[in-house]
């Protein structure tokens, strides 16, 4: 009889019961989806993107479909992250008894944001912390803290010695050397390394001659940018001692396996759980199925094995 698969990981110390996330702006803080499916078969959600004040986000229409994805600049809407402390964070705890983590997602337009976000998490029961650089700097004219390799050392370095959880990463893909950032992430403490996010993009609607966006652009997710994500994600894992979490465009088993191949230990399923609600269960049951067929018995046979040429 053929041993049965293990889908448990481990990723900065934490134990998932499978290498399955729920990504950050696609599961708001798990309730909708908690009337469609059993979180806690999930291995974690990382919650609606939090900034330390609440935020309304842009003005609509913010979100198009694109050809096999699609675009948003929804403006990082959430209710601040003291509103999530005691609001939402009490709802998810109910799943974390049975293993689910949680993972919460920062986003500042300063580095005291970042760092009083972090000090603020540090204090609550979720499992980790990961810190979206994707944000513009308002200091700096609005350019992204992860644009760059002092941005993304400054972000990093100023909230490391504050974060009592594992830091994760989360990098913007708008970078030339996505290889580098993440040295710079790791050089500054990071305890893992999440990507990608949206890949900037835009959609003009030829009968207004206007874009379809009122913010003019947005964030491309989805199917379309999963073979720039698997690249990205390859370059990273073979540049970084540090676990990775890959992400862009999964909708199955067999594309979180592309991911796993080219170097992640885990993946975080996005979009597609805007059109299929139960999304992340076919991810985990779609690599359970394919560890099956190739007799693997961990999920530690497949990661990084990639055949290359």
């Amino acid at each position: 009889m053929a041993e049965k698969v293990d889908l448990g990981v481990k990723i900065c110390g934490l134990a998932f019961k499978n290498p399955v996330i729920a990504a950050s702006g696609t599961y708001g803080f798990g309730r909708e989806f908690s009337e469609y499916l059993d979180l806690g078969a999930l291995g974690g959600i990382a919650v609606k993107g939090l900034t330390l004040e609440p935020r309304q986000g842009n003005k609509p229409p913010r979100v198009a479909e694109a050809a096999a994805g699609m675009l948003n600049s929804v403006g990082l809407q959430n209710p601040g992250v003291e509103a999530f402390i005691e609001h939402e964070l009490p709802f998810l705890r109910q799943f974390m008894g049975g293993g689910l983590r949680i993972i919460a997602n920062v986003a500042g337009n300063t580095i005291e944001d970042y760092m009083e976000m972090v000090r603020v998490l540090s204090d609550t029961d979720i499992d980790a912390i990961e810190l979206n650089v994707s944000c513009p700097n308002v200091k700096e004219g609005g350019v992204a803290f992860g644009s760059s390799v002092s941005g993304v050392k400054q972000a990093v370095g100023a909230v490391r010695p504050l974060c009592k959880k594992p830091l994760i990463v989360k990098l913007t893909p708008n970078v030339a050397n996505i290889a580098e950032i993440a040295c710079a992430a790791e050089g500054a403490g990071a305890d893992a390394i999440s990507l990608i996010n949206t890949l900037l993009g835009m959609k003009i609607d030829v009968h207004t001659q206007r874009p379809v966006l009122k913010n003019n652009t947005g964030g491309l997710s989805g199917p379309a940018v999963r073979p720039v994500a698997v690249r990205m994600v390859f370059d990273v894992a073979g540049a970084v001692s540090i676990p990775v979490i890959g992400m862009g465009g999964i909708e199955c088993g067999e594309d979180a396996v592309e991911f796993m191949l080219a170097g992640a230990s885990a993946v975080m399923v996005g979009t597609a759980n805007l059109v299929y609600p139960d999304a992340c269960l076919k991810v985990i049951s779609g690599i359970s199925g394919y560890m099956e067929q190739m007799g693997c018995t961990r999920v530690s046979d497949i990661v990084g094995k990639v055949k290359v040429w």
